[in-house]
């Protein structure tokens, strides 16, 4: 049974979340009128085509991006070639970085699809699609009755067409599958503490198990250290505490989990300690590692671009959000706020005194954040503050080839300048049609007879589509087209090819062969490098085998 004073704490946010009295004479969103007017088959239908088009249109299309895409598929490639399928493997050296999940999936999606981009990236689209239905059912059932009609749909949907999500959700690395196990150990913790079911709890305990498993103590660290604030705002660390100490609980985390964990170190010992567990883990909270640095404030413009389109949402709704915190605040925050409000908080907090920055970790604490705008969407002013970030997204993404042809000569990298500076990528079917995309979400915009909310969804999907079937694949031939080119013609030929000065974790997978680094060039030797590095003393007079894009695939002079 829920708490008795939840129910009317909920009145009291869905109420702080209407339209303030002096914006009366505005026109109003008419949220729940047009939510009503349209059958759930309709929304069912809406986020089922929000879904597609964010995570699964092209999804193969695109060469693998380095440098993660590239060294999860070919870590993936080594598994299979190996038969080795406790280690990882990345071009013939151990890899550290991530534990073992994700390659499983991997490795049994190409195994029935074969090697190519899309069985690589099926997992993570299909975690996406499921971290989705986790916040519209989860929302659907706590929410729609208090915040009225939709307010699952639309978290849901909101999910579905966010930049940070469909970009992740198309990559084939471990974050969509963390984040599905971060709000399904979240949700339960919610259930668990306004029904007290030792199911939900352990439930919880099964999904953080699993996220150890696919990127390793972030899973425990998130929902722990959330559900202890939530539980700390209701006055309930007790509670808690109790949940903390469920032996049952820590037996199926820990029978999800540990085997791998200690097959890993029997085979690699201290090595596994410090490669995994220092290096990836608390090194990386403690400085930058591979340059991914940034300051305190990081994660506020990081936020907007993650939040893309939806961010003016946001921005319009915090007025709303912050008074009703405030209120709940003061007669003890009701259950499902207090957690969905530590959950983002800690995430932001966190990350942001961590060394390591990367835009990415965000998403570990914006599922709340979905919800919450959901919630908050009657607050729906002013339109222009609401449509201008699908509208500037859309605007960004028409003019990005003339900037290009613009700035691109001026650049003084070799490399760089000849990645950036391929313009028949962008050819006159790409321009027509961002030109139309772009078009048609101004049409919208002002579009006055429709309700701003369903106007705000069609925008949304509209930059949803220029994301994946536009901006992504533009940025997959710009840098990775030369990379795959390179590997299936070494290929062809049979060379024996290292690396030098360049990473490039893919080349390997296109070529379907380990590719080393090497130290020095040597004479006779076929290198994979860049076009910045053709000035090096050892490349004098070295035969060129390829060159596009920056990317140099040549024969070392005898």
């Amino acid at each position: 049974m829920r708490p008795p004073a939840q129910d009317g704490e909920r009145d009291r946010y869905a109420s702080m979340m209407a339209p303030p009295p002096h914006d009366a004479g505005r026109r109003p969103a008419a949220l729940p009128a047009s939510v009503a007017a349209h059958p759930p088959l309709l929304a069912l239908l809406a986020l089922a085509l929000a879904v597609l088009v964010s995570l699964f249109i092209g999804l193969g299309t695109v060469p693998l991006f380095d440098v993660d895409e590239g060294a999860f598929s070919e870590a993936t490639r080594e598994m299979l070639a190996r038969g080795d399928y406790v280690s990882t493997w990345l071009n013939g050296a151990p890899r550290f970085d991530k534990p073992i999940l994700t390659y499983w999936l991997q490795a049994a999606s190409v195994t029935l699809l074969g090697m190519d981009e899309f069985a690589l990236r099926l997992p993570s689209a299909l975690a996406a699609t499921a971290w989705i239905a986790a916040i519209g059912v989860f929302a659907r059932a706590r929410f729609d009755g208090a915040d009225g009609p939709g307010t699952g749909h639309a978290a849901a949907f909101i999910a579905a067409t966010t930049a940070g999500v469909g970009v992740i959700g198309r990559g084939a690395i471990a974050d969509a599958l963390l984040n599905l196990f971060l709000a399904l150990a979240m949700f339960d913790i919610m259930r668990y503490a306004t029904d007290g079911r030792a199911a939900q709890r352990r439930r919880a305990y099964l999904w953080i198990g699993l996220g150890l498993l696919t990127k390793g103590p972030v899973a425990l660290l998130v929902p722990g250290a959330a559900s202890c604030l939530g539980f700390a705002l209701q006055g309930r660390l007790a509670a808690w505490w109790r949940a903390l100490r469920d032996p049952l609980g820590w037996a199926i985390l820990l029978a999800v989990a540990a085997p791998w964990y200690l097959l890993e170190y029997a085979r690699r010992g201290d090595a596994f300690l410090a490669g995994f567990f220092m290096r990836h883990n608390v090194e990386r909270f403690m400085a930058p590692l591979q340059g991914h640095g940034g300051g305190i404030l990081y994660y506020l413009p990081a936020l907007l671009l993650v939040l893309l389109p939806w961010c003016g949402l946001l921005l319009a709704t915090v007025p709303a959000m912050f008074r009703a915190t405030l209120l709940a605040l003061r007669r003890r925050m009701a259950s499902d706020d207090a957690f969905l409000w530590s959950w983002f908080l800690f995430v932001f907090a966190f990350f942001s005194l961590a060394g390591t920055k990367l835009p990415h970790y965000l998403l570990y604490g914006v599922t709340p954040l979905f919800i919450l705008m959901a919630r908050a969407r009657q607050a729906l002013h002013p339109a222009w503050l609401v449509l201008a970030p699908p509208l500037l997204m859309l605007a960004a993404v028409a003019a990005l080839p003339y900037a290009l042809e613009r700035l691109v000569p001026g650049i003084g990298n070799a490399y760089v300048r000849e990645a950036l500076g391929r313009g028949e990528v962008f050819d006159s079917a790409w321009r027509v049609l961002a030109g139309l995309l772009l078009g048609a979400a101004l049409g919208f915009a002002l579009w006055r007879g429709a309700a701003l909310w369903l106007r705000l969804c069609a925008t949304s999907l509209l930059c949803a589509g220029a994301l994946g079937g536009l901006l992504l694949p533009a940025v997959g031939e710009l840098q990775q087209r030369p990379v795959k080119e390179a590997a299936q013609l070494a290929r062809r030929e049979g060379w024996d090819v290292q690396r030098w000065r360049i990473d490039a974790p893919s080349f390997s997978v296109y070529r379907a062969a380990v590719t080393p680094s090497t130290p020095a060039p040597h004479p006779g030797q076929v290198i994979l490098t860049r076009s910045d590095a053709l000035q090096a003393p050892a490349l004098a007079g070295a035969h060129i085998l390829y060159r596009k894009g920056g990317i140099v695939l040549l024969r070392v002079r005898n």
